[in-house]
């Protein structure tokens, strides 16, 4: 994806970073920040109150110290596809692999019951706001990019229609590249485990479809990262979002 980068300038008007823009629970986002200049911090803390911003730890530190709000500490990781190490095996009795072609109605109740509170990723939302302005934005491609057809869902056998959906992992082509937006399952209504299986087999499907890499981010503090770890990712970089 080529998108358009933007600049920010310092109080001198000479720039001090570019980023992409986009939209992140209803505010505006800059992410993808390079700092080409001194004096980011006190541009973005004066000149961008009300956006979310999501930047180099180095540069999330320092608008901490002016005000901004932590949303998210979070550890970029890649996955380098030809020495992945995904875990054998099928989904367990009774659910099934199957590709993400159902619409956003049919994902919303496990995808938003994913994140309860104590969840190291869990914030209060309205759940028609979060299925309206986050889930269909992710899965249209308007959020972050197109979703990949190596995307999976895992449904319940023995429920009405083509099964209840209770997993999923989402895979769009970002401009950084495959990126892994979310791995899911409803607590409740599936087995521990079934996160590891289902982002096992977006990896072998990725690895079948031609790509060789894929990145995703993980929360500081979240378990998961073990879990990708084994699966073969590594933590290349660090992130803060931050509300100014």
């Amino acid at each position: 994806m080529g998108e358009e980068r933007h600049s920010l300038t310092g109080a001198d008007g000479v720039p001090v970073m570019s980023y992409l823009e986009g939209v992140r629970d209803g505010s505006p986002w800059a992410y993808a920040i390079e700092e080409i200049g001194p004096g980011a911090a006190d541009a973005v803390a004066s000149r961008m109150p009300g956006w979310v911003v999501s930047a180099p730890v180095e540069l999330g530190r320092a608008l901490l110290n002016r005000g901004a709000r932590l949303l998210r500490h979070m550890n970029v990781m890649l996955c380098d596809l030809p020495i992945a190490r995904p875990v054998a095996g099928a989904a367990p009795d009774g659910f099934r692999m199957v590709p993400c072609d159902r619409p956003p109605a049919e994902i919303f109740p496990a995808w938003f019951a994913a994140y309860p509170p104590g969840h190291p990723d869990y914030r209060p939302r309205d759940g028609e706001k979060a299925l309206e302005e986050e889930l269909v934005p992710l899965l249209t491609g308007e959020e972050i990019g197109p979703l990949l057809p190596c995307s999976v869902l895992a449904v319940r056998d023995g429920s009405p229609g083509r099964g209840e959906v209770v997993g999923g992992v989402f895979v769009n082509d970002s401009n950084r590249g495959p990126w892994v937006a979310d791995v899911f399952r409803h607590p409740d209504r599936s087995p521990r485990g079934l996160g590891a299986l289902m982002l096992s087999a977006a990896l072998v499907r990725a690895s079948e479809g031609g790509l060789t890499g894929i990145g995703l981010v993980v929360t500081e503090g979240n378990p998961a990262r073990r879990v990708y770890e084994r699966l073969g990712f590594r933590v290349v970089d660090e992130a803060m979002t931050v509300m100014i």
